[in-house]
């Protein structure tokens, strides 16, 4: 009996900020170069999507919260991740270990699992000014973290371009060194 190929399965990871709700093109784009996925999102950052129309894309509920022992895991183990708003909140905490929600303990544990992970942040100058900002960010590429324009915006700003593909382009060229 032959075993049908698989996907390879992408979670994305979507923290609060304002650009948030365009997360349905990174959702395209992936499906589009044949990844399935699976939404992970902060609890603060579920305020900031279209829900219905997420799920309704992926065919998965989105993520947000820890399951219990008894209850059956919603996606299979990822083949890639990406951290697509990623915010100030998510990345010192990731770096520091703090794995206090869902979405951040799937990144530490990515860590020692060896699954790559592309990262694009959204972090406004005001924010990004903070010293601790650019340590997270230097900790995370010395843990093998893909990090695509991290520059800061200006802080009302959440117009400026957003490049949803660019982190699937950083995790492509992440699997294609074998990191």
């Amino acid at each position: 009996m032959t075993e049908e190929p698989t996907k390879p399965f992408l979670y994305v990871i979507v923290c609060a900020a304002g650009i948030a709700d365009g997360v349905g093109r990174l959702i395209t784009a992936a499906q589009e170069q044949s990844w399935d996925v699976g939404v992970i999102a902060t609890p603060q950052g579920l305020g900031f999507i279209d829900q219905n129309a997420v799920e309704a894309q992926t065919g998965r509920p989105i993520r947000s919260a820890w399951r219990t022992p008894d209850d059956p895991r919603p996606f299979p183990p990822a083949d890639g991740i990406v951290v697509a708003p990623a915010t100030f909140n998510t990345i010192n905490k990731w770096a520091a270990g703090i794995a206090d929600t869902l979405a951040v303990a799937t990144l530490c544990e990515a860590y020692s699992a060896g699954i790559p992970t592309a990262v694009l942040p959204r972090v406004n100058a005001s924010l990004a000014a903070h010293p601790a900002y650019r340590e997270s960010i230097d900790r995370l590429r010395e843990m093998g973290v893909l990090f695509g324009d991290y520059e800061p915006h200006p802080k009302s700003g959440d117009d400026a371009p957003f490049r949803w593909e660019e982190a699937l382009e950083l995790l492509m060229a992440g699997v294609s060194a074998g990191m």
